[in-house]
């Protein structure tokens, strides 16, 4: 897989999925911006990997995030690939979930995405050529108890992907989204341990809760999302769009 001379920009870079998505697209060659908050997270990521360059960024800031895609044109050029993988999840029962929670989750995992593409969508369709992938979850597929805002909010990213990608399906870009399930990350890691804190169950016991669904009975593994934001990014995946894939051991059919 080859990407030789296309850049790249990862959202929540720093860590998780977004640094195991980094470090497959720079391995393929390409040149990869990773963005997130916390600027430090992104420096350690960055620090030793050729062509990769961490950039601050609130995805929810409409002028951050105008500002910090200008900084990464000027360093490696027009955007080719955009990978929409910054998000956050909190488990709040709905009778609990306020206005102010509501709006937050929204912010980071639909608008945040909104506006990335917004950011490079013209450029792509200017030159003809571009992959657009969101990393939405299998909760952009299907409903989890406790977790409503962050559930509707994913559902935004699927419509938002497929509608898009019918927009530009003439245009060289394509649209998909990722949706993986309970993935070996900080999110999953602080789900167990408010499992843990709030049941008194063990931390194997609170794995297993998560993982019930899944017919492998396990945490998918942040490369193997990789994998298959790394296919979508490839000249032979053109005519791949407006797709939802689960990366998720047959949870979602």
């Amino acid at each position: 897989m080859d990407l030789t001379g296309k850049h790249a920009i990862v959202t929540g870079g720093g860590r998780g999925i977004g640094a195991a998505i980094a470090d497959s697209l720079i391995a393929a060659g390409a040149k990869v911006t990773i963005m997130g908050r916390n600027l430090e997270t992104l420096q350690e990521k960055a620090q030793g990997l050729p062509n990769c360059l961490p950039v601050a960024c609130d995805i929810t800031d409409e002028a951050a995030v105008k500002s910090a895609f200008n900084q990464a044109r000027a360093a490696f050029g027009p955007v080719d690939i955009l990978v929409n993988n910054a998000g956050a999840a909190k488990s709040i029962p709905f009778k609990k979930t306020d206005r102010a929670h509501f709006q937050q989750m929204i912010d980071v995992n639909l608008m945040g995405p909104y506006l990335c593409i917004q950011a490079v969508l013209q450029e792509m369709i200017d030159k003809g050529a571009g992959r657009i992938i969101n990393v939405a979850s299998t909760a952009a597929l299907k409903g989890y108890g406790y977790v409503t805002a962050y559930s509707a909010a994913k559902h935004g990213v699927l419509g938002l992907t497929r509608s898009l990608a019918l927009e530009v399906a003439t245009k060289g870009v394509t649209v998909n989204a990722v949706c993986p399930g309970f993935t070996e990350t900080d999110i999953a890691r602080d789900a167990i341990k408010n499992i843990v804190a709030k049941t008194g169950r063990t931390k194997e016991q609170a794995i297993a809760e998560l993982t019930i669904h899944n017919p492998q009975k396990r945490l998918i593994q942040p490369e193997e999302v990789a994998a298959s934001v790394l296919w979508l990014c490839q000249d032979n995946a053109a005519s791949i769009t407006g797709q939802a894939i689960a990366v998720a051991g047959g949870e979602v059919m």
